[in-house]
């Protein structure tokens, strides 16, 4: 049983895993992924996350997996965070997001969060996650659609506002160098150019996690799990 606990990131995980051993999850919080396991998953993806209202997933319920040998795969929001603080016990990591945090290129926890809407709604996104603010500036740069001074601007104006206000409009209007119809410019080539960041890396997930064994693969650790009242 593979398990993928997934949101805002994928709205539409479940359409496109539709017909294969995957069940799909919310994002995942305190005690989701050693429940998972004791329900004999074999290998588990972590996209999206809890927080702020409610406890996130424990890095020790992701050792404790681990230590059972079932795969544990995480990307593009909470699951790359975890998997570039538990890489080193064995948690494999996907993407850019992933390799980003990995590499110390990012550090704040808050660079992937974003406001979006409930389960009942589809957890459709509200507001604009950091990490896909620079991948599209990033895009637009390298193909000369953005000239590098204004990229900065725009970056530096993301960087100051929290992520539930975070929009393309409320980015640029930030930005008191741009006149009005140079604002309107940008916020048009902004939301054409926009490149999902989170998007991509949890469907690259998606795919690894089809890849996996449905068996659980016996590993050698270097590491011993020490088992606690409270996971």
């Amino acid at each position: 049983m593979k398990i993928l606990f997934v949101g805002p990131s994928l709205p539409d995980a479940r359409l496109l895993v539709e017909g294969q051993n995957i069940q799909i999850a919310g994002p995942a919080v305190q005690g989701d992924v050693a429940a998972a396991v004791r329900r004999g998953a074999t290998a588990i993806g972590i996209v999206d996350g809890g927080f702020e209202y409610t406890a996130p997933v424990r890095h020790k319920e992701i050792l404790f997996a681990l230590s059972q040998d079932v795969a544990v795969y995480g990307a593009a929001s909470m699951g790359a965070l975890r998997a570039a603080e538990c890489k080193a016990f064995g948690m494999i990591g996907v993407g850019r997001i992933f390799h980003d945090y990995d590499s110390g290129i990012i550090v704040d926890d808050a660079d992937v969060a974003l406001l979006h809407a409930p389960a009942e709604l589809g957890y459709r996104s509200l507001t604009l996650a950091l990490v896909n603010v620079r991948a599209t500036l990033d895009g637009l740069e390298q193909t000369n659609r953005l000239a590098h001074d204004a990229r900065i601007l725009i970056e530096t104006s993301a960087n100051h506002i929290f992520f539930k206000d975070r929009t393309w409009r409320s980015v640029v209007d930030n930005c008191a160098a741009f006149g009005s119809a140079q604002k309107a410019e940008l916020v048009a080539l902004l939301r054409a150019g926009a490149i999902d960041q989170k998007r991509v890396d949890a469907l690259s997930l998606i795919e690894v996690l089809q890849a996996a064994g449905g068996h659980r693969p016996e590993h050698e650790r270097s590491w011993h799990f020490n088992e606690t009242f409270q996971m």
